[in-house]
């Protein structure tokens, strides 16, 4: 069997494709990734073949403009950057698209679902998040206060159709049926309410433990819990060893991998570690972010595979990106959450309420406060506890799993 898989976004996006690109290709599969230039390596180090989607530069260049303290701007640019490469993407999987082909696609692969309509192949989407899945019984969070669990249904339904309208359609729907057109298909609107779920089968990359499925979600969704995947080294590098062995456990501070304007955050995480008298470990691939001098205790790395980092650390304060609090649960660590757009409102939702950490909103994220919450992390045994408990749920293989499906969606082709 061949499957075309196309993954969008940022390592955390694009990693689980690869772990169940590998799979599948252990299985005996022929497997195929159309992925952004700048995985390329990543994706070819795992063994699968890859045709890239521009060059590294194009997706460094909107890493950089990406301006996280404006989220709708952020959003407008990955629209638009969407937009602009849908019909290079389209072709190369047109091209790559045989009759016994399966197409994979993440949240955004626009690309894949329309080949999908115009060649009748198979098409699994897999989202890695629960906010994907609108419901007015349960409603994901995407602003800083969410809507009240007591309002009826009628209202959730009708904050969609005002979303879609005023913010979503304008931003996706627009490019997409400019494409569409091109092709002869007729356009599409409310782009994220049905058009991006297959009713024969769509993947949730989470347990229902962290988003329990609720009645009103699409038909066909099966979830096969975190994938849990960062290319792993055999070992720590040297300079990681030491500085883990040189003191007590450390905190991590990343922003998530795909922004480079987060200089205030980095600031504040360090003037928070220097005030609650813990070690930090700052992660971010663009250095240019942080403060010219670190203090003592403080330290640097563009990049360390959270699998075999964070067991070794005290806690992680994050975005609230899936990729990264599925490996700090899996870790057992608590987590601190300063959201600023997209799923990440909803994901740290999530996780105060499983009780393993605390959400700090992004227009409070000063070092007092920081302080004060790594302070109160560590002396609360009952959190410490629950991050325990919630790490021993981790007994599935959801990258597994969710190939089999994927097989089991292919038969008969």
């Amino acid at each position: 069997m061949r499957f075309l898989i196309n993954p969008i976004g940022s390592y955390g996006d694009v990693y689980p494709f690869i772990a169940i690109g590998r799979q599948l290709a252990e299985r005996g599969h022929d497997v195929h990734l159309v992925a952004s230039g700048y995985f390329g390596d990543a994706i070819e180090r795992a063994g699968l073949a890859c045709t890239p989607i521009g060059d590294p530069e194009d997706y460094e260049r909107m890493v950089g403009d990406a301006d996280l303290s404006n989220p709708r701007r952020a959003l407008k640019l990955i629209a638009t950057a969407i937009s602009e490469t849908l019909p290079r993407t389209y072709q190369i999987l047109d091209q790559r698209t045989t009759d016994d082909t399966v197409l994979v696609g993440s949240t955004l692969s626009f690309a894949t679902r329309i080949v999908n309509e115009v060649r009748g192949n198979p098409w699994i989407p897999v989202h890695l998040a629960p906010s994907i899945f609108r419901s007015n019984i349960a409603p994901p969070r995407f602003l800083e206060q969410g809507l009240p669990p007591w309002l009826p249904g009628a209202f959730a339904d009708a904050m969609w159709w005002i979303g879609d309208r005023i913010v979503i359609d304008p931003l996706w729907a627009t490019g997409v049926n400019e494409f569409r057109s091109s092709l002869g298909l007729e356009p599409i609107s409310r782009i994220f309410r049905d058009w991006i779920h297959s009713p024969d089968l769509t993947i949730g990359l989470f347990p229902d433990w962290f988003g329990p499925r609720q009645t009103d979600w699409p038909n066909g969704v099966q979830l096969t819990g975190f994938p849990l995947y960062d290319q792993p080294e055999p070992g720590l590098p040297p300079e990681v060893e030491a500085f883990l062995d040189a003191g007590d456990p450390p905190v991590v501070f990343v922003s998530g991998t795909a922004t480079a304007s987060e200089a205030r955050f980095y600031a504040e995480s360090v003037w928070g570690c220097t005030r609650a008298g813990v070690r930090g470990l700052l992660l971010t691939r663009f250095p240019q972010q942080l403060p010219d001098d670190l203090p003592d205790g403080v330290t640097h790395f563009p990049s360390i595979p959270f699998s075999q980092l964070l067991p070794r650390c005290r806690a992680i304060v994050h975005h609230g990106g899936v990729g990264t609090l599925s490996q700090a649960l899996r870790a057992g660590i608590p987590q601190i959450v300063r959201p600023y757009g997209f799923d990440q409102f909803d994901n740290a939702d999530r996780l105060v309420r499983l009780g393993v950490g605390r959400e700090i909103p992004n227009g409070k994220y000063r070092a007092v406060r920081v302080a004060r919450v790594l302070e109160t992390l560590s002396e609360d045994p009952t959190l410490q506890q629950t991050c325990r408990d919630v790490a021993d749920r981790f007994t599935e293989d959801a990258v597994s799993t969710t190939c089999s499906l994927l097989e089991s969606r292919a038969d008969g082709i």
